[in-house]
């Protein structure tokens, strides 16, 4: 599904990001942000984009996820926010009315993956055995979350289900830093990862947004070096 266009124009200049057809064709990693602090949420997102990872996915584990989500939506044209830890319809719907423009659940139930094709946007149920894939692509879904990777079989895993189903697509995430994000990003059958090694804590909390801007430099890098 292609990703839709943001629901107010920018108004600033646009940076130079290419126009995918597929949520996963982005950037070579995801960004999984965990926001405690609303005002951190643009200043982020900025140092995320600037580092060349526009596709940002906050994850529904805080009290304020929705409202951050809503300020990066506002905030951030070129940033592509999405919310993750969807887990029910209902944040489904919240998360697409605060601005996001993507969805991604750790797992899934009939009632969940119908909502998430209900909503519009691209998403991606998660996924961790075989059967669950077969079940997604009986449904018409062919890209998914890998989750959690590094305990689910990680790069192994992943490349035994390229010859039976190699008509599923998968973003890794779960234990994924920059030393095996390589690994995962080699496989024909993946084409990101998710990860959060380029929001370290200590960074987040004293706000060095251009250390963030420089994580995200590398990893943006990551997929220039294992393609």
């Amino acid at each position: 599904m292609a990703l839709p266009s943001p629901a107010s124009p920018s108004h600033s200049t646009p940076l130079s990001f290419p126009s995918p057809s597929s949520l996963l064709e982005l950037a070579p990693v995801v960004p999984v942000v965990v926001v405690e602090n609303v005002s951190d949420a643009v200043p982020l997102a900025r140092a995320l984009v600037a580092g060349g990872l526009p596709a940002i996915e906050v994850t529904l584990r805080t009290p304020v996820a929705l409202d951050a989500i809503r300020a990066i939506a506002d905030g951030v044209p070129d940033a592509v926010v999405g919310a993750g830890t969807v887990i029910s319809p209902e944040q489904a719907a919240l998360s697409v009315a605060a601005g996001a423009r993507f969805l991604v659940s750790p797992g899934w139930t009939d009632a969940l993956l119908d909502a998430m094709k209900a909503s519009g946007v691209p998403f991606l149920p998660g996924v961790s055995t075989t059967s669950e894939v077969v079940a997604l692509l009986e449904r018409g879904v062919r890209e998914m979350k890998f989750f959690p990777a590094q305990a689910a079989g990680g790069t192994a895993y992943l490349k035994s289900l390229a010859g039976p189903l190699p008509q599923a697509r998968f973003c890794p995430t779960g234990g994924i830093g920059p030393s095996v994000a390589p690994e995962y990003l080699a496989l024909p059958n993946v084409l990101c990862v998710g990860g959060s090694w380029m929001l370290p804590p200590d960074a987040i909390e004293s706000r060095d947004w251009p250390r963030v801007e420089e994580l995200a430099r590398e990893a943006a890098s990551l997929g220039h070096a294992s393609r």
